[in-house]
Protein backbone atom coordinates (compact mmCIF):
# COMPACT_ATOMS: atom_id res chain seq x y z
CA UNK A 1 0.00 0.00 0.00
CA UNK A 2 0.96 3.69 -0.96
CA UNK A 3 2.78 5.17 2.18
CA UNK A 4 2.50 8.94 0.30
CA UNK A 5 -1.10 10.24 -0.04
CA UNK A 6 -1.43 13.26 -2.57
CA UNK A 7 -4.90 14.95 -1.19
CA UNK A 8 -6.67 17.10 -3.54
CA UNK A 9 -9.41 19.38 -1.36
CA UNK A 10 -12.32 19.87 -3.57
CA UNK A 11 -14.33 21.52 -0.83
CA UNK A 12 -14.33 25.48 -2.33
CA UNK A 13 -15.77 24.17 -5.65
CA UNK A 14 -17.74 20.92 -5.09
CA UNK A 15 -18.63 21.68 -1.34
CA UNK A 16 -19.65 25.42 -1.66
CA UNK A 17 -21.39 24.74 -5.08
CA UNK A 18 -24.09 22.84 -3.17
CA UNK A 19 -24.64 25.75 -0.44
CA UNK A 20 -27.99 27.66 -1.43
CA UNK A 21 -27.39 30.65 0.63
CA UNK A 22 -24.40 32.73 -0.49
CA UNK A 23 -21.05 32.63 0.80
CA UNK A 24 -19.03 35.98 1.41
CA UNK A 25 -16.61 36.55 -0.71
CA UNK A 26 -14.25 37.03 2.57
CA UNK A 27 -15.32 33.57 4.40
CA UNK A 28 -14.45 31.42 0.78
CA UNK A 29 -10.97 33.08 1.12
CA UNK A 30 -10.35 32.87 4.82
CA UNK A 31 -11.31 28.95 4.00
CA UNK A 32 -9.26 28.50 1.69
CA UNK A 33 -6.55 30.40 3.19
CA UNK A 34 -7.15 27.96 6.40
CA UNK A 35 -6.56 24.77 4.13
CA UNK A 36 -3.31 26.63 2.94
CA UNK A 37 -2.29 26.83 6.47
CA UNK A 38 -3.29 23.48 6.97
CA UNK A 39 -0.69 22.45 4.34
CA UNK A 40 -3.38 21.54 1.32
CA UNK A 41 -1.21 21.48 -1.98
CA UNK A 42 -3.64 20.86 -4.74
CA UNK A 43 -7.00 22.63 -4.36
CA UNK A 44 -10.19 23.34 -6.57
CA UNK A 45 -11.03 26.61 -5.53
CA UNK A 46 -14.21 27.41 -7.76
CA UNK A 47 -16.04 26.77 -11.01
CA UNK A 48 -16.01 29.14 -13.87
CA UNK A 49 -19.82 28.70 -14.40
CA UNK A 50 -22.43 30.91 -15.20
CA UNK A 51 -23.64 32.74 -12.30
CA UNK A 52 -27.45 31.91 -13.30
CA UNK A 53 -26.83 28.16 -13.20
CA UNK A 54 -24.82 27.92 -9.92
CA UNK A 55 -25.27 31.82 -8.30
CA UNK A 56 -23.18 30.82 -5.74
CA UNK A 57 -19.89 30.76 -7.64
CA UNK A 58 -20.41 34.46 -9.36
CA UNK A 59 -17.17 35.47 -7.63
CA UNK A 60 -15.06 33.16 -9.48
CA UNK A 61 -13.06 35.64 -10.46
CA UNK A 62 -12.46 37.41 -7.57
CA UNK A 63 -11.76 34.14 -5.78
CA UNK A 64 -9.48 32.92 -7.99
CA UNK A 65 -7.53 36.64 -8.40
CA UNK A 66 -7.05 37.35 -4.66
CA UNK A 67 -6.07 33.58 -3.66
CA UNK A 68 -3.39 33.43 -6.44
CA UNK A 69 -2.29 36.73 -5.61
CA UNK A 70 -1.86 35.84 -2.03
CA UNK A 71 -0.96 32.25 -2.56
CA UNK A 72 0.69 32.00 -6.16
CA UNK A 73 4.18 31.49 -4.71
CA UNK A 74 3.90 28.55 -2.93
CA UNK A 75 4.04 26.46 -4.83
CA UNK A 76 0.06 25.20 -4.65
CA UNK A 77 -1.39 23.78 -7.61
CA UNK A 78 -4.80 25.56 -7.44
CA UNK A 79 -7.36 24.59 -10.36
CA UNK A 80 -11.19 24.84 -11.13
CA UNK A 81 -14.17 23.18 -12.34
CA UNK A 82 -14.78 24.21 -15.88
CA UNK A 83 -18.18 23.37 -18.10
CA UNK A 84 -17.09 24.24 -21.87
CA UNK A 85 -14.29 26.36 -23.60
CA UNK A 86 -16.13 29.33 -23.22
CA UNK A 87 -15.29 28.81 -19.03
CA UNK A 88 -11.99 27.17 -19.57
CA UNK A 89 -10.92 30.20 -21.39
CA UNK A 90 -12.00 32.75 -18.65
CA UNK A 91 -10.29 30.53 -15.60
CA UNK A 92 -6.88 30.83 -17.86
CA UNK A 93 -7.50 34.66 -18.25
CA UNK A 94 -7.70 34.37 -14.47
CA UNK A 95 -4.62 33.49 -14.17
CA UNK A 96 -5.08 29.53 -13.63
CA UNK A 97 -2.97 27.27 -15.39
CA UNK A 98 -4.88 23.94 -14.63
CA UNK A 99 -8.68 23.06 -15.07
CA UNK A 100 -10.76 20.15 -14.62
CA UNK A 101 -13.73 19.38 -16.33
CA UNK A 102 -16.81 16.65 -16.07
CA UNK A 103 -17.95 13.81 -18.55
CA UNK A 104 -20.25 11.88 -17.09
CA UNK A 105 -19.78 7.62 -18.62
CA UNK A 106 -23.27 7.25 -18.59
CA UNK A 107 -25.27 8.78 -21.14
CA UNK A 108 -28.03 9.22 -19.09
CA UNK A 109 -26.53 11.08 -16.58
CA UNK A 110 -24.72 13.40 -18.39
CA UNK A 111 -27.55 14.28 -20.91
CA UNK A 112 -29.37 14.83 -17.74
CA UNK A 113 -26.72 16.82 -16.07
CA UNK A 114 -25.92 18.54 -18.72
CA UNK A 115 -28.29 17.96 -21.48
CA UNK A 116 -25.23 16.95 -23.29
CA UNK A 117 -24.84 13.04 -25.28
CA UNK A 118 -21.64 11.88 -24.25
CA UNK A 119 -19.96 12.06 -27.74
CA UNK A 120 -20.99 15.47 -27.96
CA UNK A 121 -19.38 16.30 -24.29
CA UNK A 122 -16.44 14.19 -25.95
CA UNK A 123 -16.36 16.94 -28.42
CA UNK A 124 -16.22 19.83 -26.41
CA UNK A 125 -13.31 18.25 -24.53
CA UNK A 126 -11.60 17.99 -27.79
CA UNK A 127 -11.98 21.85 -28.68
CA UNK A 128 -10.53 22.92 -25.39
CA UNK A 129 -7.38 20.61 -25.60
CA UNK A 130 -6.71 21.63 -29.23
CA UNK A 131 -7.51 25.64 -28.24
CA UNK A 132 -5.78 25.57 -25.19
CA UNK A 133 -3.09 22.99 -25.44
CA UNK A 134 -0.68 24.32 -22.04
CA UNK A 135 -3.16 24.30 -19.76
CA UNK A 136 -3.01 21.36 -17.78
CA UNK A 137 -6.31 19.08 -17.95
CA UNK A 138 -7.81 16.67 -15.52
CA UNK A 139 -11.39 14.90 -16.84
CA UNK A 140 -13.49 13.80 -14.07
CA UNK A 141 -15.39 11.13 -15.16
CA UNK A 142 -18.99 11.24 -13.60
CA UNK A 143 -20.67 7.84 -12.42
CA UNK A 144 -17.83 5.58 -12.77
CA UNK A 145 -19.21 3.07 -10.82
CA UNK A 146 -22.75 3.58 -10.58
CA UNK A 147 -25.62 5.36 -12.24
CA UNK A 148 -29.03 6.87 -10.77
CA UNK A 149 -30.74 5.88 -13.88
CA UNK A 150 -28.63 2.43 -15.09
CA UNK A 151 -27.36 1.05 -12.08
CA UNK A 152 -23.74 -0.48 -12.11
CA UNK A 153 -21.68 1.14 -14.82
CA UNK A 154 -19.82 -0.96 -17.14
CA UNK A 155 -16.11 -0.58 -16.50
CA UNK A 156 -15.98 -0.24 -20.67
CA UNK A 157 -18.19 2.80 -20.13
CA UNK A 158 -15.14 4.51 -18.10
CA UNK A 159 -12.22 2.94 -20.73
CA UNK A 160 -14.34 4.38 -23.79
CA UNK A 161 -14.40 7.54 -22.32
CA UNK A 162 -10.44 7.82 -21.60
CA UNK A 163 -9.82 6.46 -24.86
CA UNK A 164 -11.06 9.43 -26.03
CA UNK A 165 -9.49 11.36 -23.81
CA UNK A 166 -5.93 9.95 -24.41
CA UNK A 167 -6.36 10.35 -28.03
CA UNK A 168 -6.96 13.89 -27.29
CA UNK A 169 -4.05 14.33 -25.41
CA UNK A 170 -5.52 14.18 -21.97
CA UNK A 171 -3.43 12.42 -19.42
CA UNK A 172 -5.09 13.04 -16.27
CA UNK A 173 -8.28 10.99 -15.04
CA UNK A 174 -10.57 11.07 -11.82
CA UNK A 175 -13.34 8.42 -11.50
CA UNK A 176 -15.87 9.71 -9.38
CA UNK A 177 -18.44 8.03 -7.45
CA UNK A 178 -21.59 10.74 -8.14
CA UNK A 179 -24.20 8.86 -6.00
CA UNK A 180 -21.83 7.41 -3.17
CA UNK A 181 -23.05 3.62 -4.04
CA UNK A 182 -19.74 2.08 -4.90
CA UNK A 183 -18.43 -0.37 -2.53
CA UNK A 184 -15.04 -1.34 -1.65
CA UNK A 185 -14.83 -4.63 -4.13
CA UNK A 186 -16.19 -3.02 -6.68
CA UNK A 187 -13.91 -0.04 -6.64
CA UNK A 188 -11.10 -2.64 -6.67
CA UNK A 189 -12.17 -4.56 -9.72
CA UNK A 190 -12.79 -1.32 -11.74
CA UNK A 191 -9.73 0.17 -10.76
CA UNK A 192 -7.49 -3.23 -11.34
CA UNK A 193 -8.97 -3.23 -15.07
CA UNK A 194 -8.23 0.32 -15.35
CA UNK A 195 -4.86 0.60 -14.59
CA UNK A 196 -3.75 -2.62 -17.04
CA UNK A 197 -5.51 -1.07 -19.71
CA UNK A 198 -4.19 2.62 -19.35
CA UNK A 199 -0.81 1.95 -16.93
CA UNK A 200 0.89 4.94 -17.78
CA UNK A 201 -2.03 7.58 -17.06
CA UNK A 202 -2.51 9.37 -14.12
CA UNK A 203 -5.71 8.63 -11.87
CA UNK A 204 -7.39 10.14 -8.66
CA UNK A 205 -10.76 9.30 -7.25
CA UNK A 206 -13.55 11.16 -5.76
CA UNK A 207 -15.84 9.59 -3.44
CA UNK A 208 -19.21 10.55 -2.11
CA UNK A 209 -20.60 9.61 1.38
CA UNK A 210 -23.80 8.94 0.53
CA UNK A 211 -23.90 5.34 2.22
CA UNK A 212 -21.44 5.29 4.81
CA UNK A 213 -18.80 4.01 2.49
CA UNK A 214 -16.74 6.78 1.13
CA UNK A 215 -13.63 6.32 3.54
CA UNK A 216 -13.78 2.42 3.02
CA UNK A 217 -13.75 3.01 -0.91
CA UNK A 218 -10.79 5.42 -0.56
CA UNK A 219 -8.80 3.44 1.22
CA UNK A 220 -9.58 0.64 -1.51
CA UNK A 221 -8.18 2.33 -3.71
CA UNK A 222 -5.35 3.57 -2.20
CA UNK A 223 -4.57 0.02 -1.62
CA UNK A 224 -5.59 -0.94 -5.49
CA UNK A 225 -2.94 1.83 -6.64
CA UNK A 226 -4.70 4.84 -6.58
CA UNK A 227 -2.76 7.01 -3.91
CA UNK A 228 -4.11 10.39 -5.38
CA UNK A 229 -7.32 11.19 -3.77
CA UNK A 230 -10.38 14.00 -3.42
CA UNK A 231 -12.08 14.66 -0.52
CA UNK A 232 -14.06 18.03 0.63
CA UNK A 233 -14.10 19.98 4.04
CA UNK A 234 -16.43 18.94 6.27
CA UNK A 235 -17.62 16.32 3.76
CA UNK A 236 -20.27 19.26 1.82
CA UNK A 237 -21.74 18.69 -1.20
CA UNK A 238 -24.27 15.80 -2.71
CA UNK A 239 -25.48 15.06 -5.90
CA UNK A 240 -28.88 16.04 -7.35
CA UNK A 241 -29.88 12.88 -8.82
CA UNK A 242 -29.86 11.42 -5.01
CA UNK A 243 -32.17 13.55 -2.40
CA UNK A 244 -31.07 13.93 0.76
CA UNK A 245 -27.94 12.04 0.55
CA UNK A 246 -24.51 12.86 2.26
CA UNK A 247 -21.81 14.80 0.35
CA UNK A 248 -18.55 14.02 -0.20
CA UNK A 249 -16.15 12.32 1.74
CA UNK A 250 -15.12 14.93 4.25
CA UNK A 251 -10.98 15.42 3.89
CA UNK A 252 -10.63 15.60 7.92
CA UNK A 253 -12.08 12.48 8.50
CA UNK A 254 -9.78 10.88 5.73
CA UNK A 255 -6.79 12.98 7.05
CA UNK A 256 -7.37 11.50 10.15
CA UNK A 257 -7.28 8.15 9.18
CA UNK A 258 -4.25 8.50 7.07
CA UNK A 259 -2.46 9.79 10.15
CA UNK A 260 -3.71 7.10 12.08
CA UNK A 261 -2.34 4.85 9.53
CA UNK A 262 1.14 6.44 9.63
CA UNK A 263 0.51 7.58 6.17
CA UNK A 264 2.54 10.97 4.92
CA UNK A 265 -0.22 13.55 3.41
CA UNK A 266 2.09 16.68 4.75
CA UNK A 267 -1.77 17.81 6.55
CA UNK A 268 -1.54 19.40 9.73
CA UNK A 269 -4.94 17.35 11.06
CA UNK A 270 -5.60 19.62 13.72
CA UNK A 271 -5.36 22.66 11.93
CA UNK A 272 -7.63 20.67 9.02
CA UNK A 273 -10.21 20.29 11.66
CA UNK A 274 -10.22 23.86 12.97
CA UNK A 275 -10.87 24.77 9.51
CA UNK A 276 -13.45 22.04 8.94
CA UNK A 277 -15.37 23.39 12.31
CA UNK A 278 -15.27 27.07 11.19
CA UNK A 279 -17.07 26.09 8.45
CA UNK A 280 -20.26 25.25 10.33
CA UNK A 281 -20.10 28.41 11.79
CA UNK A 282 -20.53 30.44 8.20
CA UNK A 283 -22.62 27.89 6.06
CA UNK A 284 -26.00 26.29 6.90
CA UNK A 285 -25.17 23.33 4.97
CA UNK A 286 -25.23 19.19 4.84
CA UNK A 287 -21.95 18.54 6.79
CA UNK A 288 -21.02 14.65 6.64
CA UNK A 289 -17.91 14.67 8.18
CA UNK A 290 -17.77 12.55 11.46
CA UNK A 291 -14.79 14.62 13.19
CA UNK A 292 -16.44 17.61 13.84
CA UNK A 293 -18.68 15.88 16.17
CA UNK A 294 -16.15 14.82 18.26
CA UNK A 295 -15.13 16.49 21.33
CA UNK A 296 -11.60 16.29 22.87
CA UNK A 297 -10.72 12.89 23.86
CA UNK A 298 -10.76 11.32 26.82
CA UNK A 299 -8.39 12.59 29.49
CA UNK A 300 -8.00 15.77 28.19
Amino acid sequence: MAQKINFVEVGPRDGFQNVKEFIPTEEKLKVIDMLVDAGVKSMEIGSFVHPKAIPQMKDIQEVVSRTLEKHGDKGIDFFALVPNLYGAKAAVKAGLKKIDTVISVSESHNKANINRTVEESLQGLEEIRQTLPDVDIILSMATSFTCPFEDITPVENVLRVMRRGVKAGIHKFCLADTIGQADPKMVRDTIAIVKRVFPDEYLEVHFHDTRDMGVACTLASIEAGVPNVQAALGGLGGCPFAPGASGNVASEDLIYMFQSMGMETGIDFDKMLKAAKYETTIIDGNFSSHQIHIGEPCGK
